[in-house]
């Protein structure tokens, strides 16, 4: 599939000016620019954030009333329910929340919805056990913004709640003691990207500063609240840095005895976003996708090693049968499309017989990669087909099923990430419209970009060079690891790996060899020869085999050389 290569605009003077103020590479100077951290104040907190960056808690819309209420139930020892999601974020909000409660003497209870048989958010069915239990004040986190009726249904039981959120809010706010959400019209906070447990994260640091408490009563779940921070795919910058560079720190050392097992078996040798992204995260998550929820949170929450190991394995069998739903859907979509054309569709719309609705948003991602096509994937179950969908950059998916409602049954979402539900007689109907608005959208004509930060050169290909470069860690949305061009490059041997599947090259720059890794790129030993001179774009990685370290480049797309 063709690409954009996207080149930064570079001014030498203010990278010089950088790369001497600060004892950095130009290279990694150049690399702060293109991602807009120019000012004094935002270069010192990005590369050396400390616990003193955080923003005041209390600029958080009300905060204030949200503390008032918690502190009348700790003195007066109410129990309390705290609602979550059941996705790493809500899971790790939920963990902090009640430990940090927990150790101010009261009773707290959770409530996770099934993912199969609830779905997200609040619901009255939940809301009305809730309030059989006896509990008087709850507690969202992670969802609620939305829930207006949920929440006057909760009044109307006697039950009193405080929001916590970070998605989007509706025009109208929930009738609750207070809604918590940096992304309110009426924000006055100065960061609006916070995932949903660094929303916990700035409540319990609130309470900690109304009851006085030693900081360290509520910096010490910042292990926790980075691993929901990085796993929820929000910008880490600002807070979200200070977060996920203090916590991964911490999480190193972590005490939390379920963290601490969950890190033994993914078997990473150091703590990185990567690790947190590709290790902790898929194992968590496959837990609500697979309609196990509450497993994951009893790891965080358990103080058993025993326990936790056990916990942990079944966490692992969950994300192995994940992987294998995940497959075989992604293997039955690719045979429905064999015989399409994809140059000349503008969509993916397929529909399958009982395709779990846990994984199906996932397959739906990785068709989109594959395609660079906005793609629907639906369950089809007793008449009615329910999904998700996923797009690209360009292409309105949420507006693109309000303009074709009049087939569908449920839908919500946003731009990029939606969920769906039809009848099955009107799926025929529903995909030509939805390919005719991906058409009027021209959408074979968007192309994917690569946004390239620097040309390099042998010269750059040193471990200083990485090390100068891991400055920018933790990587992530917002933050992605620097993508370099590589130009005039003779293909020195050039074969695929793990049965096909990967590319491994040696490219010589005169007399230097560089080496390439191309994951998932084993179809390109068809299309280039020894000898062929490339330029090619990737990051920056070094290689351990053996107890050597070599410097290689982990590649993102290739070209011929003009």
């Amino acid at each position: 599939m063709k690409k954009k290569w996207e080149f930064y605009e570079v001014n030498e003077e203010e990278i010089n000016k950088i790369s001497e103020k600060y004892n950095i590479s130009k290279l990694l100077a150049r690399v702060l620019i293109n991602r807009d951290i120019k000012e004094e104040e935002k270069i010192s907190i990005f590369l050396n954030p400390t616990r003193n960056d955080f923003h005041d808690p209390y600029l958080m819309p009300d905060m204030k009333k949200a503390v008032d209420r918690i502190e009348k139930a700790i003195e007066n020892k109410e129990k309390i329910i705290i609602y979550g999601d059941y996705d790493v974020d809500g899971i790790t909000s939920i963990t902090v929340l009640k430990r940090f409660l927990e150790e101010r003497g009261i009773e707290v209870d959770y409530y996770v919805p099934n993912r199969l048989q609830e779905g997200y958010g609040l619901n009255k069915e939940a809301i009305q056990k809730i309030a059989q239990d006896g509990h008087k004040l709850m507690i969202t986190v992670d969802c609620g913004i939305s829930g207006i009726e949920e929440t006057e249904y909760s009044n109307s039981l006697g039950i009193e709640t405080i929001i916590t959120d970070h998605h989007e809010p509706l025009d109208e706010l929930p009738n609750a003691i207070a809604v918590i959400d940096a992304k309110r019209k009426d924000n006055q906070y100065p960061f609006r990207g916070l995932a949903g447990v660094g929303v916990v994260f700035k409540l319990i640091q609130a309470i900690g500063i109304r009851l006085n408490l030693d900081e360290k009563e509520y910096l010490k779940y910042l292990d926790i609240v980075c691993v929901g921070t990085i796993s929820d795919i929000v910008p880490l910058v600002d807070e979200n840095r200070v977060i996920a560079k203090l916590g991964l720190k911490l999480i190193q050392v972590t005490k939390n005895v379920g963290l601490k097992s969950l890190l033994k078996i993914i078997g990473y040798k150091n703590v990185t976003s990567m690790a947190v992204s590709f290790g902790i995260a898929p194992r968590i998550n496959a837990c609500g996708r697979m309609g196990f929820q509450e497993e994951a949170l009893k790891l965080f929450l358990t103080d058993n090693i025993v326990q936790a190991e056990k916990i942990t394995e079944k966490l692992n069998r969950y994300n192995i049968e994940r992987q294998e739903k995940e497959r075989k859907i992604f293997e039955e979509a690719l045979e429905k499309l064999k015989d399409v054309d994809m140059s000349k569709v503008n969509s993916i719309v397929l529909a399958g017989n009982g395709w779990h609705h846990g994984v199906i948003g996932i397959v739906a991602s990785k068709l989109t990669e594959k395609f660079f096509k906005p793609t629907l994937l639906l369950s089809l179950e007793d008449g009615i087909a329910k999904g998700s969908g996923r797009s690209i950059p360009g292409f309105d998916l949420h507006s693109a099923l309000c303009a074709t409602s009049q087939y569908l049954e449920k839908y919500g979402g946003h731009e990029m990430a939606v969920g769906l539900s039809l009848k099955e007689e009107n799926l025929d109907d529903f995909k030509q419209a939805f390919e005719k608005i991906a058409e009027e959208n021209n959408v074979k004509e968007i192309l994917p970009i690569i946004y390239v930060d620097a040309q390099i050169t042998s010269e750059d290909m040193t471990k200083e060079t990485v090390d100068q470069l891991n400055k920018l860690e933790p990587f992530g949305e917002a933050n992605k690891m620097p993508i370099f061009l590589y130009k005039n490059l003779k293909i020195d041997s050039i074969r695929a790996l793990s049965e096909g599947k990967h590319l491994k090259m040696t490219l010589k720059d005169n007399n230097d060899i560089i080496n390439v890794i191309g994951f998932n790129m084993g179809n390109l030993v068809e299309e280039y020869l020894i000898g062929d001179k490339v330029d090619i774009l990737g990051t920056l990685e070094i290689n351990t085999y053996n107890g050597a370290e070599t410097i290689q480049i982990n590649l993102k797309d290739i070209m011929k050389s003009i």
